[in-house]
């Protein structure tokens, strides 16, 4: 009853919230929404809910960061007869027997309602968290099944999401999950364990004994979604303090699609993990690498996100943000400079960029989403000596959301002349038989790095025309 209830709540917190004169937030760009429906798992049809988040995020301007869910029951690990030999296994041995056990579960662990979002943000929760080493030690009976690798909780919900697009978004951190065992017979039963001290994010905890200032311990994707929540409010710090009313003065909606962009950008796949899933999970041959790019995202997204890489400064690097609105067959080009600095360098250097956008929805048709932005292959990167990431989502799965990144890297010397600039194109595109005449906004993240050149930045700020009032 509560969950069939959610809809409308949240329709009428909304409403209440931005509508009107009595309008209790108007201002409220960013909306967390840490639950799910644990009885509505994503079966390739939109849930009511979902499709809520998406016309109120487009009418509104709202970013909604959704929970990708957590499935807490049970599973086998055949690999083990007994929680001894689970324990004493090598690292990677029990890393793979785990991940092997999730990937036959990947039909029953998909994203819980509302995480299928087109418009909003999907968290997953990746295996970290702040807990010392001397309190990991306290696990006792729990065990670790991911000692060595940056990967997603075994709990954590995963993707597609609909019409086959990335889900869940990103990754972040949802504590380091560990396993109790619940049963042994001819193979051991897992649980997930529940947080704590050894293995949790800590967070403020209602009063105990009249004390105000208690703590607890919290994990799964709804502590991960949290994090992605401050994240957002963050970034929108920093660009306020960086660029004053140039950025606060936008519409709602242009901002909360920027803020969708930079919250995105840093994501990418750590390189082991990738490798340990494309190994565990295949299929083995080389020839359907697609597949194995399609099974590395049902874990992973576009990858784990750092919160501090998605705020911080750095001199070795630039990233530009453009936002605009897109009518009807229209498109825009943004012109991004590049710094002479990295010319000549055969040092390792990469270009990441990332698209966001709002799209209005068709209710009823196939064709949902009714509109598709593109990014072109951008115009004077052949300069840049570079080539697009093999650890990332194909492009074609990348095109079925409303977020799309891309990175390129190379190590030879780049030809850069004086005033080169690399052209980025935004295409509107209606998404196939459906004609819409709304207009559409989106926000362009890019970076440029070369690590250890620390000329970047100022390079870039002075061919800027905008100037910043501080660093971002």
């Amino acid at each position: 009853r509560y969950y069939s209830r959610c809809p409308d709540v949240i329709y009428t917190a909304v409403l209440a919230m931005r509508e009107g004169r009595e309008a209790t937030a108007p201002g409220v760009l960013i909306v967390n929404l840490s639950l799910g429906n644990a009885r509505r798992p994503f079966q390739g049809q939109l849930s009511a809910w979902a499709r809520l988040i998406d016309r109120l995020a487009y009418r509104f301007g709202i970013l909604f960061l959704v929970s990708a869910g957590n499935y807490l029951s049970r599973f086998s690990l055949p690999a083990f007869a007994t929680s001894i030999a689970f324990e004493d296994a090598p690292p990677n041995e029990r890393s793979v027997e785990t991940l092997r056990s999730i990937a036959g579960l990947m039909a029953e662990r998909r994203l819980l309602a509302p995480a299928e979002t087109v418009n909003g943000i999907t968290v997953g929760a990746s295996n970290n968290d702040a807990v010392t080493d001397g309190d990991r030690r306290t696990a006792r009976v729990n065990i670790d099944p991911y000692p060595a690798v940056h990967i997603a909780n075994p709990s954590s919900a995963l993707g597609p999401g609909f019409a086959r697009s990335v889900k869940p978004d990103f990754l972040m951190p949802g504590a380091k999950e560990h396993l109790v065992v619940v049963r042994s017979d001819a193979h051991i039963e897992v649980n997930p364990a529940r947080p704590g001290r050894y293995a949790g994010l800590r967070v403020a905890a209602p009063p105990v004994s009249g004390g105000e200032n208690a703590v607890g311990y919290t994990a799964g994707t709804s502590a991960a979604t949290a994090l992605g929540s401050r994240t957002a409010h963050r970034i929108h710090d920093a660009l306020e303090e960086a660029y004053g009313s140039s950025f606060t003065d936008l519409p709602h909606i242009q901002r909360a699609v920027v803020l969708k962009a930079l919250l995105a950008h840093p994501a990418k796949w750590p390189s082991d993990t990738a490798s340990l899933i494309k190994a565990t999970v295949g299929p083995p041959s080389g020839r359907q690498y697609v597949q194995q790019k399609d099974n590395i995202r049902r874990f992973l997204g576009y990858g784990y996100v750092d919160a501090d890489d998605a705020v911080a400064c750095a001199a070795d690097r630039a990233t530009f943000w453009a936002t605009g609105i897109l009518d009807e067959k229209k498109r825009v080009n943004i012109s991004v400079p590049v710094p002479i600095v990295l010319s000549g360098k055969a040092k390792p250097h990469a270009l990441t960029a990332t698209l966001a956008w709002f799209t209005p929805v068709v209710a009823g048709r196939k064709n949902y989403r009714a509109v598709r932005l593109k990014l072109l292959e951008p115009a004077g990167i052949e300069g840049l000596r570079v080539t697009p990431l093999s650890a990332q989502p194909d492009s074609n799965q990348s095109n079925r959301g409303t977020l799309f990144s891309r990175s390129w890297t190379g190590d030879r010397a780049p030809d850069i002349g004086p005033d080169m600039t690399i052209q980025f194109e935004v295409q509107r595109e209606p998404d196939l038989s459906v004609t819409i005449d709304e207009s559409v906004p989106f926000g362009l993240a890019i970076t440029l790095t070369m690590p250890g050149v620390v000329q970047v930045y100022d390079q870039v700020q002075a061919r800027l025309a905008v100037r910043t009032r501080a660093r971002v």
